[in-house]
């Protein structure tokens, strides 16, 4: 996209802007590593592995209860 400027002034603020949205990038960038890193950790599977088998169990009782 091509921009016509009036003032050096223009520019350097369209160079601020940019550079600052370039930052905030960067952050969202680290953080969403951060949770990646802390999604793939063995416990966390181990935690989501029993809270479905806790759901299916207590599926399976009430199952069994109603028959």
């Amino acid at each position: 996209m091509k921009k016509d400027y009036n003032s050096f002034d223009e520019i350097e603020y369209e160079l601020k802007r940019l550079d600052l949205e370039r930052q905030i990038a960067w952050e969202e960038m680290k953080a969403l590593k951060i949770d990646v890193q802390e999604d793939l950790k063995p416990l966390n599977w181990v935690h989501t592995a029993i809270n479905y088998t806790g759901k299916i169990g207590s599926l399976m009782f009430m199952k069994k209860l109603f028959k």
